[in-house]
């Protein structure tokens, strides 16, 4: 028959042994290594922003000119800004009867939809300047 004693040793033993097992470093769940559980910060970003190459359109209309800039750019660029080269400050009102005589972005530069692009236009039966 056990001793009280002899109960008493092997129920120690017994905890020392799992007291023990604990410390071998090897639980996650008391010492988590930080490296494998520290979240990621992903940085996202932004795709580039879209660009396309500015075409010579002096000596199309007017009319033409904003036609060629929306389907070149996908009418990512919509609107485009003219002015008369004679002074006179007319207003475009009839896109079709005025000619491109001058632009501000030059053939070959990069167009954003930041771009601001601004043709200097005349009547069609006009010379250019």
């Amino acid at each position: 028959m056990r001793t009280l004693a002899t109960i008493m040793s092997t129920s120690a033993c017994a905890v020392a042994v799992l007291a023990l097992s604990g410390c071998d470093g090897n639980t996650s769940s008391q010492n988590p290594d930080p490296s494998a559980s520290a979240p990621t910060t992903q940085v996202e970003q932004e795709p580039p922003a879209p660009q396309w190459t500015m075409p010579d359109l002096v000596g199309a209309t007017l009319q033409d000119a904003q036609d060629q800039i929306q389907t070149l750019t996908g009418d990512a660029v919509y609107f485009t800004d003219s002015h008369d080269l004679t002074g006179e400050n007319r207003n475009q009102v009839l896109d079709a009867n005025w000619k491109v005589c001058t632009q501000n972005v030059e053939p070959g530069a990069p167009v954003t939809t930041a771009s601001r692009i601004d043709f200097g236009v005349v009547k069609l039966e006009e010379t250019c300047p």
